[in-house]
């Protein structure tokens, strides 16, 4: 986690290098609540988002889904990318997306205005608790299903 959040760090900073006045117009790419929307729309639209990444993720890599699906796990990326591909459909209107603690960490260090401080806790505690639940159903509900042999 610690370099993932320092990568992020890196690479807003590189970005913020390149680019510094489109960099500024469009607020460093800080995650923030969207006019028009409540902090409780933004946590939910994290919880929700990430959720349904990990829980794709889960699903997609899973070693007894293999076996029970005759799943090939080389296509494993497609249903991943897709998952990000709709929850950045989803949630761009509302929070920017944030969906990866690390990601928003470093842009809002790089970018470091108030607004970007401000509900900073919800690109955090969202995809925490998305997470969370993603794992506790994929544990006790998908891996609940048993699955049948071919004999």
């Amino acid at each position: 986690m610690v370099m993932q959040c320092l990568g992020a760090i890196c690479g807003a900073g590189v970005v913020k290098g390149f680019q510094p006045s489109r960099y500024e117009v469009l607020g460093g790419g800080a995650n923030v609540v969207n006019h028009g929307y409540t902090k409780g729309d933004g946590l939910g639209a994290e919880i929700v988002g990430t959720f349904v990444l990990v829980y794709t993720v889960f699903s997609a890599t899973d070693a007894k889904r293999n076996a029970r699906d005759s799943h090939v796990p080389i296509l494993a990326p497609l249903p991943i990318g897709f998952a990000v591909f709709l929850v950045h459909l989803a949630t761009i209107p509302i929070t920017g997306t944030g969906i990866n603690p690390a990601r928003s960490l470093g842009a809002a260090i790089i970018y470091n205005r108030d607004h970007a401080w401000n509900d900073h806790w919800i690109f955090w505690v969202g995809p925490f608790i998305g997470a969370a639940l993603a794992a506790l159903y994929h544990q006790i509900v998908i891996r609940a299903i048993p699955f049948k042999s071919k004999a």
